[in-house]
């Protein structure tokens, strides 16, 4: 939900705090306005002025875009500025304050006033960390390099965002402000650059609603997955001393296998982070998943059924078909979803897994169970098409689905046919398959 610090907007490399007091003075009169759509008016053109303003473009990759963060502002500004209650003076410059600071990633207006102060000086810390950040995630090693020379507090100062991160989180590509989650080749070299300069390896950064380390954040980050420098960014973390013990390590597994990083629980793992059984279900090490039952086929002390119906989740999504063979077996609930929002055989559509959703459906998973979004199987393999990695061939999945008896929502092909991610030919073929079984729009 918006205001987080990953939807902040980005600020300028010398913000202007008496340009920022007339913006909240704009707001405030936008707020007392007869016109409905004034403080929408106030937040597209303060959102897209500050867009030009930094030369932001956003890409395929990047969680914001420019019209998210016009509606998100747009709506914040309401919540806030119209805010009735005890205590609460709607249209108040306080209000209209606070709401500027936090749509940039600050707590407060006096920390946000204090950091503008403070960047407005070339040489001051704020300003030098700022630059410092950019450069971290543009791969700028030399100009981080000068910078972490001339300032040897800079690798332990932290950003006075909400999220409170160092340099080092930044290398993660994620939690940290959107617009800067970016993965450059060299991202490894600049790690190493860090650390070298005394970067602390398991400092927290506060976000997602708890405490990160940077190796935490890299093992479930998209980006330094995409750019192929996952496992080495994560191993040099490692060989700094990041942690992976107890149940740090065990929740970091679990953690790593609900974000979709198989890739990254099976080297942690590798390189010692100890497995429960749900990590060990989730990365398909069924030699490990069976010591975790009885003779008799219950459970060990050491496991929960929670962690049993979890790990058939992961093990259907990332296709370990013996180890969700096993734990049918022993009698995990096929429909069970475990607060996880799916079904085994939603996520087993997710992952893209042929030959666990027939196994799944061979076991007489059902077909119409619903999603947390209201979504079928079917229904999560139409939005799988289009979000998910083009190298899986989705027809065949649809026509396992469609086989089985699956039910074809009316209006499904229009919906396909308006979302982007899909090539209009890739459209039609997926098209022809739903018409085969019935489908008029």
């Amino acid at each position: 939900m918006f205001p987080n610090p990953q939807s902040a907007l980005p600020l300028p490399a010398r913000p202007d705090l008496q340009q920022y007091k007339k913006l909240a003075k704009e707001l405030v009169a936008a707020c007392k306005s007869s016109d409905p759509k004034a403080i929408g008016d106030w937040a597209a053109r303060w959102t897209r002025a500050l867009r030009k303003h930094v030369g932001f473009t956003s890409t395929r990759h990047l969680p914001v875009r420019v019209d998210a963060w016009v509606d998100q502002v747009e709506e914040f500004a309401n919540r806030k500025m119209k805010a009735s209650g005890a205590g609460a003076e709607p249209c108040s410059l306080a209000s209209a304050q606070f709401v500027i600071a936090r749509s940039h990633g600050f707590e407060s207006w006096p920390k946000f006033a204090r950091h503008i102060e403070q960047a407005a000086f070339a040489d001051s810390l704020a300003s030098r960390f700022e630059f410092a950040a950019d450069a971290v995630v543009a791969g700028d090693l030399n100009t981080l390099q000068r910078l972490l020379s001339e300032n040897p507090e800079l690798v332990r100062a932290r950003s006075p965002r909400e999220h409170s991160a160092t340099l080092l989180h930044y290398v993660s590509a994620n939690g940290v402000e959107g617009y800067r989650q970016k993965t450059p080749a060299n991202i490894v070299q600049i790690a190493e650059a860090l650390l070298a300069a005394g970067a602390e390896v398991d400092a927290k950064a506060f976000v997602y609603g708890g405490e990160s380390t940077a190796l935490s954040l890299t093992a479930t980050s998209g980006h330094p997955q995409r750019a192929g420098v996952q496992n080495a960014l994560l191993e040099t973390l490692l060989r700094h001393g990041a942690s992976i013990d107890g149940d740090w390590g065990r929740e970091l597994i679990r953690v790593c296998l609900a974000n979709g990083r198989h890739q990254a629980a099976e080297f942690l793992a590798s390189r010692g982070a100890p497995l429960d059984l749900e990590g060990a279900a989730g990365i398909g090490r069924l030699d490990i998943v069976t010591t975790f039952f009885k003779p008799d086929g219950s459970l060990k002390a050491t496991a929960t059924m929670k962690r049993l119906q979890r790990g058939f989740l992961w093990a259907c999504e990332y296709g370990h078909d013996e180890v969700v063979r096993f734990l049918l077996d022993k009698g995990t609930d096929i429909a069970g979803q475990a607060d996880t929002g799916q079904s085994g055989l939603h996520w087993a559509v997710v992952g893209g897994h042929l030959s666990t959703i027939d196994l799944l459906l061979k076991r007489g998973a059902p077909l119409e169970e619903k999603n947390v979004y209201g979504g079928t199987a079917l229904g999560q393999e139409l939005w799988s098409f289009l979000h998910r990695d083009p190298e899986i061939d989705d027809v065949p999945i649809f026509k396992k689905l469609l086989a089985a008896g699956a039910k074809v929502e009316d209006g499904s092909i229009a919906w396909m046919e308006k979302q982007e991610g899909r090539t209009s030919s890739e459209k039609l073929r997926v098209a022809h398959v739903l018409r085969r079984h019935g489908a008029t729009s």
